[in-house]
């Protein structure tokens, strides 16, 4: 179930690396994904996410609480980088997306990347473990997280694969609907 431990980098730096997108943006012609069309509830949804004041204009300081736990390593000169507009805002948000070049990008294999820093297919349970923590939920145990992996191994094999990963997001959009339809 556990993947090979991480030798330590020096100074304490997280074993969660940054997200890796290839060379001048360019994607790879032997991609399997052909990416995806994003909606604008999907866009809107995203925005509402690191929003979390509702203030309709995203800050610097937003995407840092939201992606802290992720990238505890990105420095601020980073982040006022990704919204270096004073007034970031859903539209803002959906013309960067919407007029954007990128084809076979698949979102959810690049945030998967997040937990399987060494391309090995599965989550990796210490970066898993690592980013639980930083969310808040404090040390997770060994029981925790077996129940946390049995929950989103779909296929039953002991580990969390792509697959199983791309299952529980649709599983969450599906109850989200779910319970859209059951409050009308």
């Amino acid at each position: 179930m556990d993947s090979p431990k991480q030798k330590p980098k020096q100074g304490g730096a997280s074993p969660i690396p940054y997200p890796k997108f290839s060379k001048g943006g360019k994607a790879d012609p032997k991609a399997k994904s052909q990416g995806i069309k994003i909606t604008h509830e999907e866009v809107e949804a995203a925005f509402a996410f690191f929003d979390v004041q509702g203030k309709g204009v995203l800050r610097p300081k937003d995407l840092k609480a939201r992606l802290g736990a992720f990238y505890p390593q990105m420095t601020n000169k980073e982040y006022r980088f990704l919204i270096s507009e004073p007034n970031f805002t859903v539209d803002t948000l959906w013309n960067l997306l919407d007029n954007n070049t990128i084809s076979n990008f698949d979102p959810v294999k690049e945030a998967f990347k997040v937990y399987d820093p060494q391309d090995t297919g599965y989550v990796d349970c210490d970066v898993l473990k690592t980013i639980m923590s930083r969310m808040g939920y404090g040390d997770m145990t060994k029981e925790d997280m077996e129940v946390l992996i049995r929950t989103a191994d779909v296929d039953g094999d002991g580990r969390i694969s792509l697959d199983d990963f791309r299952g529980m997001l649709n599983f969450n959009k599906q109850a989200e609907a779910l319970e859209s339809v059951e409050v009308k």
